[in-house]
């Protein structure tokens, strides 16, 4: 029987695009019976043109949407609550931390050239291919201080989301993560 989703720690799936960050958050959301928000969707206008157009966003522009998610985060301690955000940076994580203490991490990775086949091979609406590699050269993985799992895209989904849950309810029961 899977606990209450109020006894996990609000989870941000992180990730660069084509990851697979939604598709196994919504898949993790359901299983430990918390919510699933898509922290695309709280990108404000100004940011989401910028991609469209093939334009990176700077620390300056993200600032506020990091503040955004933190607080979603938040908000759904209590309740279950399974955000995806790229959290590319460490500085990025350690701001959605401060809003939302206790967050953990579910870094989702894999090779450049898997993933480059899966934004290839898909649309999205506004994340073209070409910013993959910058999101690549942003990218730095969880620190050992960082409360989070490192998992293989190579894997299945429903591997990957076996495993993150496993490593929860590891933290949950308070053993080694």
């Amino acid at each position: 029987m899977t606990p209450p989703a109020s006894s996990y720690p609000p989870v941000v799936v992180m990730g660069v695009q084509g990851a697979g960050k939604s598709t196994i958050a919504n898949m993790l959301a359901e299983r430990i019976r918390g919510r699933y928000v898509d922290g695309d969707r709280l990108h404000s206008a100004e940011n989401v043109a910028k991609m469209a157009s093939g334009v990176p966003l700077t620390d300056e522009d993200r600032v506020p949407w990091l503040h955004a998610i933190g607080a979603t985060l938040a908000s759904g301690r209590d309740r279950g609550i399974v955000v995806v955000c790229s959290a590319l940076r460490r500085a990025y994580r350690d701001v959605l931390r401060a809003d939302a203490p206790g967050t953990v991490f579910v870094h989702l990775h894999g090779s450049f050239e898997l993933i480059w086949s899966r934004v290839n091979s898909r649309s999205h609406e506004y994340m073209p291919p070409v910013l993959l590699r910058s999101q690549f050269d942003s990218l730095e993985p969880l620190q050992p201080d960082e409360a989070g799992i490192v998992l293989d895209v190579a894997e299945t989904p429903h591997a990957l989301v076996d495993a993150a849950v496993a490593f929860l309810d590891r933290r949950r029961r308070g053993g080694a993560a």
